[in-house]
């Protein structure tokens, strides 16, 4: 398969990274990015195709990712209309309704949906698919094979699952980050420097997630495994029950998502087809 990468930014550096890593060929790989600085670094970093220009980049693909911004998405692809053919289009920008981008691509039908998050960039993301009715099962699989390389796939059964998607784990990068700020400085506040403040708090949410994913139990039981009654933990956990964090972050998530879906409104509406 030959893809090619509409955008050359982080994601798409992430995602031809982790392609590489899982043995594709250079060779496979084209990359479309006016900024010639932007060309030359990936060329030099991964060895892969650049093109200034869409057409003899997107003539050759397989599946296409488009990985510019939402806000460049809709002049993209209409640039890219009378090129795409039957070719499979991936989408990874955030917003961006299939149905939007369908019409804008000239009616083109067979596109995928992908809201990957930036731990992608450690090969460490996680991916949620979503597959408009006209893509079939191979295409799917070609989509998932493209997204996988840089981490976990999740497939939805209706596009609005992109919208929490969104908010769990596009957004919660930054809701674990904050998390880690707070240690942190709670840390120094207990007297340790910066740096040890930082081992400290970054070792233990990934010792942490760790111990969550390869348990196979439930985040509540193993909280409570570590809570002793009358302990530390079980002091530290009242406190923030206490100023009730927990509805805080479900009461953010759900804004994140109502916010993903205005965004989602606003990048889709017509004006006029100018």
């Amino acid at each position: 398969m030959k893809v090619t990468f509409i955008g050359g930014g982080n994601m798409a550096t992430a995602l031809i990274g982790g392609l590489l890593k899982n043995g594709w060929s250079p060779e496979d790989v084209s990359v479309v990015e006016i900024d010639a600085e932007a060309r030359n670094r990936l060329k030099r970093d991964t060895g892969v195709k650049v093109y200034a220009d869409l057409a003899p980049a997107v003539a050759e693909a397989d599946c296409v990712v488009l990985a510019v911004k939402p806000q460049s998405m809709r002049n993209v692809a209409r640039a890219l209309a009378p090129l795409v053919g039957g070719t499979l289009v991936v989408t990874i920008a955030a917003g961006i309704r299939i149905g939007d981008l369908s019409r804008w691509l000239g009616g083109h039908e067979c596109v995928v949906r992908a809201m990957p998050n930036t731990p992608a960039l450690a090969l460490a993301g996680v991916t949620g698919l979503y597959a408009a009715k006209a893509v079939t099962p191979d295409e799917r699989s070609r989509a998932e094979q493209i997204l996988a390389a840089a981490g976990r796939t999740l497939w939805v059964d209706s596009e609005e699952r992109i919208d929490g998607i969104t908010a769990v784990s596009g957004s919660g990068p930054a809701y674990v980050f904050y998390f880690i700020e707070a240690l942190q400085r709670a840390a120094t506040q207990l007297g340790f420097d910066e740096s040890a403040a930082r081992l400290l708090a970054v070792e233990t949410f990934k010792g942490a997630a760790k111990l969550a994913d390869e348990s196979g139990e439930s985040a509540a039981t193993l909280r409570a495994r570590v809570t002793s009654k009358g302990g530390t933990t079980e002091r530290a956990l009242n406190e923030l029950e206490n100023a009730k964090v927990g509805d805080a972050i479900a009461r953010a998530v759900i804004a994140a998502a109502e916010r993903s879906r205005e965004l989602g409104h606003a990048l889709g509406a017509d004006d006029k087809d100018s």
